[in-house]
């Protein structure tokens, strides 16, 4: 199987703004394995909330609502979160909270995350974290500037799908990263992942009946 079909489940999530796509050009995604749904929304909402049973539109409308409340600056607002086998899928529209490092470290506390965020006016990025420290991560579109406690731990995964792990070295090396990398980045975090997780985030997980809840201020 080439990277070019390990990342066609993805595509989904790649659809620029103007297609209009489910989750729009700004979300998170985090995979959370430890802790079940409720717990999830527990930890997002520092302790203030267990989640109602809802759907991704309900998801979807208080999370507009919020940023039109707000004026966007404080990401969406809620989280909304499903288990997958052996992990929960938390969802954030419109937000980015899950990859911050002050709200993943404390999120893993006892268990492992994986969070992947798109942001269509600032960074897209990656993140592995486990019992509260990170262990890798990096900006989605550029696998060669990674960090953490363990950085290299994913360059097995990442090689397969593709990913220059190397620093370009000259300008004509630094023009095909980029034309290689932009349009990947994305369909590529989601791809790793899935890779690090067994799960892979396709569309019709959207149509589960999942927990809401709100995302407390950091």
């Amino acid at each position: 199987m080439t990277a070019t079909d390990l990342l066609a489940p993805f595509q989904w999530l790649n659809l620029p703004e103007s297609a209009g796509g489910p989750l729009d050009v700004i979300f998170s995604v985090a995979f959370l394995r430890g802790l079940d749904p409720a717990e999830v929304v527990r930890r997002f909402s520092r302790g203030e909330d267990s989640g109602h049973e809802s759907d991704f539109a309900e998801l979807d409308e208080e999370a507009y609502e919020f940023v039109m409340e707000t004026g966007g600056g404080d990401g969406g607002g809620y989280v909304g979160v499903f288990q997958a086998g052996e992990w929960c899928v938390a969802i954030e529209p419109f937000g980015w909270m899950a990859g911050l490092h002050e709200v993943l470290t404390e999120v893993s506390r006892g268990c492992e995350v994986v969070a992947v965020t798109r942001h269509g006016y600032a960074e897209h990025s990656f993140a592995y974290a486990i019992d509260g420290t990170v262990v890798t991560g990096y900006p989605l579109r550029c696998p060669y500037d990674r960090y953490g406690s363990d950085p290299d731990r994913l360059n097995g995964f990442m090689r397969e799908l593709g990913m220059g792990l190397d620093e370009p070295e000259d300008d004509a090396a630094w023009d095909a990263a980029g034309e290689d990398n932009y349009p990947t980045a994305v369909p590529r975090g989601f791809a790793l992942a899935a890779k690090v997780t067994g799960v892979a985030f396709t569309s019709d997980m959207l149509d589960r009946p999942m927990l809401v809840g709100p995302i407390a201020g950091r």
